[in-house]
């Protein structure tokens, strides 16, 4: 296991030795992180993706991110280990610190282990239900399993993969989303037990901060049942860890067609509405966004607007995702080594101004 998290002084360093541009960087928490971030969601769970994925991680880092988010669940535990792999292999060839890259993972969700022969029930059979890790009703329609026991074994899986002794940033993966059957209370109820788990690991430093990893909770109005008030979330982690808790990070999908988080006021604080963005200010809250081009689907979209600069349509879109006031980092996923070069564009020049993302929006919406 590799032994360290990032820290205050490593991803300064890190940051000061990039190529990339200056402003490319952004502090939070004590920690400096790159304005984009890599993703890795998608792919087949086979050896020739994890040669690519691994590959992408090492370069994108050595460009100057450092930033890196997976999931158990992603490609059935393989990214986790793919993650692992590209870190460790800096590592000892002298290229980073483990103090210098942002590691985050989510856990929540149940899946299988692509390196083993058994399908997926059978797996969950012996590797949950055998050994009385979950029990019958744990586990939704939706393979969302958000108890103690199965988030004790998960982290431990987690920090195994990855090969790290701490994580830096542990979410609990679309808990809202996936546990549809639960009341707004019994989900606060079992949110409170799960942050108090939480603190308990950090405590031991087995993670750094923890925080949500979500799809709509945070997008949706206040009438819908899966509506979930960041406010409330943060006064619940202040009342499990105090003042000095570790809820600090939220993801949620943010692009030119998912922009409830920047456009929508639906988030009260105190008697005031303000939308997820502004909320997530209030509060100093970090917020990573997730699909950034739609998986693709925006980038002809991108290619029709004469709005835009005369860059690829991933940097003009992530140009734009991370320019958002309130946007810590958007997280792209890229394997081939083409996507990470055109991608990585971005980091050679600066995000908009304030007046420049203004001016670009108020073309976009016709002056609205």
């Amino acid at each position: 296991m590799i032994q360290g998290f990032a820290t205050t002084g490593g991803t300064s360093n890190f940051a000061t030795k990039s190529t990339a541009h200056k402003d490319n960087f952004r502090k939070i928490h004590d920690l400096t992180l790159s304005n984009i971030g890599i993703g890795t969601y998608l792919g087949n769970q086979d050896l020739e993706t994890d040669r690519q994925q691994k590959n992408a991680i090492k370069q994108s880092i050595l460009q100057g991110i450092n930033v890196i988010d997976t999931a158990i669940n992603y490609r059935a535990q393989k990214s986790e280990r793919t993650v692992g792999k590209a870190i460790s292999e800096l590592i000892e060839d002298g290229r980073i610190a483990r103090d210098q890259v942002f590691v985050s993972t989510k856990n929540g969700y149940v899946t299988n282990d692509a390196d083993m022969p058994e399908d997926f029930m059978q797996y969950v059979m012996k590797e949950f239900g055998k050994k009385g890790i979950v029990k019958e009703g744990d586990i939704s329609a939706q393979y969302n399993c958000i108890t103690i026991p199965f988030l004790e074994d998960q982290l431990a899986r987690s920090k195994k993969n990855l090969g790290l002794d701490c994580i830096d940033l542990m979410y609990l993966h679309n808990a809202v989303e996936g546990q549809p059957q639960m009341s707004h209370d019994e989900f606060i109820a079992q949110l409170k037990n799960i942050f108090e788990f939480f603190e308990t690991k950090r405590k031991e430093q087995s993670i750094r901060f923890y925080g949500l990893a979500t799809w709509e909770c945070f997008r949706v109005s206040k009438d819908k049942p899966d509506f979930l008030s960041l406010t409330q979330v943060v006064d619940l982690a202040k009342e499990v860890g105090g003042s000095d808790h570790g809820f600090r990070f939220i993801q949620l999908p943010y692009n030119f067609s998912f922009d409830q988080a920047f456009m929508q006021k639906n988030q009260p604080v105190g008697s005031t509405q303000m939308t997820f963005l502004e909320s997530a200010i209030h509060h100093n809250i970090g917020v990573f966004t997730s699909v950034p081009l739609m998986q693709g689907k925006l980038l002809e979209w991108i290619k029709s607007k004469p709005e835009f600069s005369d860059s690829s349509p991933s940097v003009n879109a992530l140009q734009f995702v991370r320019s958002t006031p309130g946007v810590l980092a958007p997280l792209i996923g890229q394997k081939s080594e083409s996507h990470v070069e055109e991608n990585m564009q971005a980091l050679k020049i600066p995000p908009y101004s304030e007046h420049e993302f203004s001016s670009l929006l108020k073309k976009l919406t016709g002056g609205v």
